[in-house]
């Protein structure tokens, strides 16, 4: 699987010489500078425009919830999802405040037909229990990604010009974990958190399961970075959801549209998408730093420095939509900010430091 080259490196040289033409200090808005040029490099203009935008969320179920790795069923999964079919759910009532569309789509949730206002793109009813057989066959997987993929695919053609990944599926931070670690090549305990709240004891059985899983399913002699590497355990240990917003990762590559990444579970499913197409992070902006421990570390892999830093959980896209609106901001200093050339004040010149470019 191969990601198109989507990043048009003259228009974000353009982006960071119109950002240093604006009358205030060089660099001085920090990692938004880099993020406006980050979406009009994808887009391949520098009249940046991210007016219609919107949150898409993978929901799936897990079977490794049977090993009592979380503290809800999967019933939950189907009554969040319902929740978001009505606009009602955490991440619509932040997207409707951001001025984003919600997108949700049921990748796998364990019931008939999908609850209403949610795509249905089911590929199955939940994964297996991962402790027992893989969770799915690559064949299963591959589909969960195109579902992805072709969410993306509609979005582009309404018109859609900047997006973000969020889910909903009971037990995937134990997935997610499962996979970071994996493809890290890091031990458990430094990507194995709480997820909704476990118990000491809880967390303790979360890690041996992991453990457990990994120790069988990790091929002998593997390139942990190959994508052959990375669809085999996505099968082997992953999930719907993550599955199908690696999709949407990899369709923000195909068809130039950014797409921001969310907690650790979305972060996750960005690593994969990276893996299995590589050059499709360049695609992607991140938004928060999760309270998972591996989040950090996942984020560095993809080379990502979140903006937001207030130890957020609650997933679905929510640290996503909170970014919106710093967005908004910063592009309106890009675009209507008073310029030196219309001031009495001369333009600040760049000399290289130690630490890189700067202002004098």
């Amino acid at each position: 699987m191969t990601s198109k080259d989507a990043f048009d490196k003259n228009t974000y040289e353009e982006i960071l010489r119109r950002w240093d033409r604006i009358a205030k200090p060089l660099g001085s808005l920090g990692r938004f500078e880099e993020m406006i040029a980050r979406i009009g490099a994808v887009q391949g203009t520098a009249d940046v425009d991210i007016s219609k935008r919107a949150v898409i969320m993978m929901c799936a179920d897990n079977g490794i919830v049977e090993e009592g790795i979380s503290q809800s069923g999967q019933e939950v999964t189907r009554s969040v999802a319902e929740w978001m079919g009505r606009g009602e759910s955490s991440v619509c009532r932040l997207a409707a405040v951001c001025k984003a569309d919600t997108v949700p789509v049921d990748a796998g949730i364990n019931m008939e037909g999908s609850p209403r206002g949610v795509a249905e793109r089911k590929v199955m009813k939940g994964t297996r229990n991962f402790r027992k057989e893989p969770a799915m066959t690559e064949d299963e997987c591959m589909q969960a990604i195109n579902a992805g993929i072709d969410t993306v695919c509609e979005c582009s053609m309404e018109g859609y010009r900047l997006l973000a990944a969020g889910e909903m599926g009971i037990g995937n931070t134990t997935t997610s974990a499962a996979l970071a670690a994996a493809l890290l090549g890091l031990d458990v305990d430094e990507v194995t958190g709480r997820g909704a709240g476990l118990s000491d004891d809880g967390l303790k059985r979360k890690k041996e399961i992991i453990r457990e899983a990994l120790d069988r399913y990790h091929p002998d002699g593997a390139d942990v970075r190959s994508p052959e590497y990375a669809m085999e355990m996505l099968s082997a240990v992953g999930g719907l959801d993550i599955a199908g917003m690696a999709g949407v990762f990899i369709g923000g590559a195909i068809y130039r549209i950014p797409v921001v990444i969310d907690g650790f579970i979305s972060a996750v499913a960005a690593l994969v998408a990276e893996r299995l197409a590589p050059g499709c992070r360049s695609c992607m902006l991140a938004s928060h730093c999760g309270r998972e421990p591996g989040m950090k570390k996942v984020l560095d892999e993809l080379g990502l420095e979140p903006v937001i830093d207030a130890g957020l959980a609650l997933g679905e896209g929510t640290g996503a939509m909170m970014l919106f609106p710093l967005l908004d901001a910063a592009l309106a200093l890009y675009r209507d900010g008073l310029v030196f050339d219309d001031t009495e004040v001369e333009q600040y010149e760049r000399f290289e430091t130690k630490e890189g470019s700067a202002a004098e």
